[in-house]
């Protein structure tokens, strides 16, 4: 891994980008655990959920803000920003769709939050997002070839295509994987960073996305504070929905960071995989709920809440340094490996707890 000549002057940006965001999240998630609970928007317990009382939901938001604030200001700025000018350029069109993309994804995200839309109505809503982004310019062009040098170029209409499943599987694997206090906010976190520090590389050179996803890695650290095991508000689907839409947008903007965020979100991403794959085999909706993912099967196995929440960071951590050094080609084969092996425990724990059960 070597640096691009920009890493040096970018990094006081990064800091202060990432402290900032994380100082405005911090104080922004008490006002909104205060205004959700004047407005009853709370998550109730009920057979699949490991809460014991009403919790507040929606407090992802405090991420949006910081997000909106700090990353918004500074792409207001970016053209004196020390490192950032001298980067590829982001267009004016791809900031407005990662911006305005952000804020309809938290609008979304909120009205179910607010008022429990059926599940179509929200992959109708994904869908959306997906076009939001393909309208402002944002498509995965090329991929990192995993059986040669050379990039695979995509022809427009499999790029297009090739995003909106992007966009939509990347909101759905942090859906379903928010199940626990802190977890898909911690996952998401790892995944924000290590796409931050693979932007100051020279093969990518785009500092002002890592200025980006350090901003956003810094939100949801000031909102860990509150989200952490046990947590006193929850991102809710607002959350959800803006941090599947931003991280997805980010690995695409520049250089298609696809393979890597691949790696680095492999857990979610393979669980919502398995979970899908099992649900649509015993004829259930995929977006039926149910106690079959993998942070439920490590409780079930006997871990503490807290225990499984660190578990599951260290191996998205690993799989984040992972792709720090590795080729696509080893990329795509640790990823491959992942879903096997995940497949595998997953299967094995179900089987045994069902046995237990009986």
């Amino acid at each position: 891994m070597s640096w691009a000549i920009t890493a040096g002057p970018v990094l006081p940006v990064l800091i202060a980008a990432f402290l900032g965001a994380a100082l405005v999240s911090f104080v922004a998630t008490p006002w909104i655990i205060r205004y959700v609970r004047e407005h009853r928007i709370l998550d109730h317990p009920d057979e699949r959920r490991v809460h014991k009382q009403p919790l507040p939901r929606g407090g992802g938001v405090a991420v949006v803000v910081a997000f909106i604030v700090v990353g918004g200001g500074l792409a207001l700025f970016r053209d004196v920003l020390p490192g950032v000018d001298i980067s590829k350029p982001i267009s004016d069109q791809n900031l407005l769709g990662l911006f305005g993309g952000a804020i309809l994804a938290t609008i979304i995200g909120a009205l179910d939050d607010r008022y429990d839309l059926r599940a179509r109505w929200q992959f109708l809503g994904q869908l959306g997002l997906a076009g939001v982004a393909v309208a402002s310019g944002i498509t995965v062009a090329f991929i990192g070839n995993p059986f040669g040098t050379n990039n695979i170029q995509f022809p427009l209409v499999v790029g297009i295509a090739f995003t909106v499943v992007w966009i939509v599987g990347m909101i759905n694997s942090l859906n379903f994987i928010d199940g626990l206090d802190g977890l898909s906010s911690g996952i998401a976190l790892i995944a924000a960073l290590t796409l931050g520090v693979l932007s100051l590389t020279i093969p990518v050179n785009q500092p002002l996305v890592a200025v980006f996803c350090f901003v956003l890695a810094g939100g949801l650290l000031g909102f860990l504070r509150w989200n952490f095991h046990p947590a006193v508000v929850f991102q809710g689907t607002a959350g959800v929905m803006f941090l599947g839409y931003t991280l997805g947008v980010l690995a695409i903007l520049g250089s298609a960071k696809v393979v890597v965020a691949l790696l680095v979100l492999a857990v979610p991403i393979i669980d919502t995989f398995w979970v899908i794959v099992r649900r649509l085999s015993e004829g259930r909706s995929p977006f039926s709920p149910d106690r079959g993912h993998i942070h439920h099967l490590l409780l079930d196995l006997g871990l503490s809440h807290r225990s499984t929440v660190l578990l599951i960071y260290a191996v998205c951590a690993t799989l984040g340094l992972m792709s720090l050094f590795v080729s696509s080609t080893t990329g795509v084969i640790a990823f491959v490996g992942a879903l096997v092996v995940l497949g595998v425990v997953a299967f094995t724990l179900r089987r045994d707890h069902s046995e237990a059960a009986s």
